[in-house]
This record gives C-alpha cells, structure tokens and sequence, in this order.
C-alpha cells in the first residue's frame, strides 16, 4: 500500500534525509527540522507560521514532487535555504538574498527591533542614557550593511532619521539596493560604497551599528560548506577575528555627533577584544544567544579628538 503523501510525511521524510546528509545551518534556522518546514511551506505556497494546520493534508503529486525537488537542491549543493529560496527573515520582516551578501543574522536586528517598540530614551541595554538622543537618532550608519537590512531595520525603528548603508562590495549594494526599493526608503536610506570609513569624509551619526566580518583565520578554514558560499570578505577578518572592529574602534569617534553611540556585532571574540582593549569599559546589551556578542560605546569613551 502507497504511503499517503501529506506534508507531515515529507517533512519527517526530509529532517531525516538532512540529518544524514549532515547538513550545516545557522542562515535562518537552527536545525533540520526547521530548515525543512521553511522549505516545504515556501515550496506549497504557505506562510511560515501555517505549518500545523496543513500538517494531515494530502499533497498530489505535482506539489509533491516540487517541495521535494527543493529538498533535494538543499541536500545537493549544500546551499543554504535563504539562497535557494532568495529570502532571509529578520523577525517580521522578509529580505532579498542571493550569494553575492552574507545571509542576515545579526543580533544587532534584535536590538533594532526592540528599540523601535521602546519610545526613547529608553533603558540603557545598548541605547544612550536618558537624554542623548531625545526622542530618536536623527541619522543613523549601518557599516558594512550587506544586504542592507541593518539599515532598513534602523530606518523602520526610527522615524525620522536618515541612514547611510556603507559597504566596499558593488555586489552587495546591489541586493541592498533592491531591499531599499522594496521597502519604499529611498528617500531616507543612502547607499555609499566605502571601505568602512574611508569614504565618508566628516560625516558624523548619533548612531553607528555595524556587522562587520569577524571570522577568524582558524575558523575560516574550517567552515562548514553552508558557509563557504557565502562571500569570504563579509566573513574573513584576519588572524583573531578582530581586523575590521579594531579599524571601526579607531575612526569611529570622529563619526559620531556628541552623545552618540558605537554598536557592533562581534561574535565569539569578547575574549580577544577585552584582552585588546582592557581600557574601555564595553557594554554588552542582551540578545537571544545572551550577552557578550554585541557590544556598545559612547562616542566619550573612543579614541581620538
């Protein structure tokens, strides 16, 4: 007897299939369970959030044939689901990918998120002291912004402010100028192509966030191949991971307006950096992983006149 083809089947049929295939993720899901859902739904044409009521219903062979042709593509080329589906999630808010940007997955979108429910000044779990800002940062730099979703996250979070979205690769402006139309914020997010600083000349921000590369040498080597399809120079920062954030530490102050704020994403390296810089007193806000991933400074606290 013919095993009845519903999604449930499909699904169990391929979080096994991707656990023996050994499978990487950390590009928008977590495990193989949830990289197949994606897939699936995306496949039948079903919102992310409508996996249980579809679970029992039967899938005829064309739509059978396609969610599975998608999982198969997924096991093939070991390319992660947000280039195969040309989408990336950050929350509620849906992003153009393809392999010429690092698949979105900053922390730093949480605290954008939660900074634009948080009327400010707000408390002080990466955002300025009462006072700095008033209401809101009036301009904003997304630092080697990929995508662009930094920059149109902090856009969305902040009403009135303008964002500069820098980045050196013409491939990534590029996809981050589509994101940029598709969101309707031409007029307030500006894409520059700049090597970090280098281009900016005496623009200053009240709000700097950056997602810089931060993989160091070591692990470069041995990233998994999920990972080595995405461009190596939004990824590669030299021997300890901390080449580019060392660059931002030491120009960043002149780019900021007084009372304004350094954010920056730094993944595993709170060690290295502490041990680098033991005169600044970071500040590590809060995020799903926990603390000690991204870190915040006032502009007081930077080097420099």
């Amino acid at each position: 007897m013919t095993a009845r083809r519903t999604l449930r089947a499909l699904l169990e049929q391929s979080v096994e299939r991707f656990e023996e295939a050994g499978l990487s993720y950390g590009h928008g899901t977590t495990n193989a369970l949830d990289e197949a859902a994606w897939l699936i739904l995306h496949a039948l044409g079903y919102p992310l959030n409508e996996l249980n009521p579809h679970l029992d219903e039967p899938l005829d062979a064309t739509r059978w044939r396609k969610a599975r042709t998608l999982v198969d593509r997924r096991i093939r080329t070991r390319r992660p689901a947000a280039y195969l589906l040309k989408e990336a999630w950050l929350g509620p808010h849906r992003f153009y990918v393809d392999e010429r940007v690092i698949v979105p997955r900053s922390f730093i979108a949480e605290l954008l998120l939660k900074w634009g429910r948080t009327p400010f000044p707000a408390s002080r779990d990466g955002v300025p002291p009462n006072g700095k800002w008033g209401t809101s940062p009036f301009s904003v730099l997304d630092m080697c912004t990929g995508s662009g979703c930094l920059a149109i996250l902090a856009a969305l979070a902040f009403g009135e402010a303008q964002v500069d979205a820098a980045d050196l690769s013409d491939d990534a402006l590029a996809v981050a100028r589509i994101n940029v139309a598709s969101y309707g914020l031409e007029e307030r997010v500006h894409l520059v192509k700049s090597d970090l600083f280098a281009a900016l000349g005496g623009r200053a921000y009240d709000l700097i966030v950056s997602n810089p590369p931060y993989v160091k040498a070591a692990s470069m080597r041995t990233l998994p191949d999920e990972y080595r399809r995405e461009p190596e120079m939004a990824l590669a920062s030299g021997r300890d991971g901390l080449d580019h954030t060392r660059t931002i530490l030491a120009q960043a102050r002149r780019h900021l307006n007084p009372g304004g704020r350094l954010v920056v994403e730094i993944g595993h390296n709170r060690k290295a950096l502490e041990r680098a810089y033991p005169q600044f007193a970071f500040e590590w806000p809060a995020t799903s992983a926990g603390p000690g991933f991204v870190f915040a400074l006032d502009r007081e606290q930077l080097p420099g006149a």
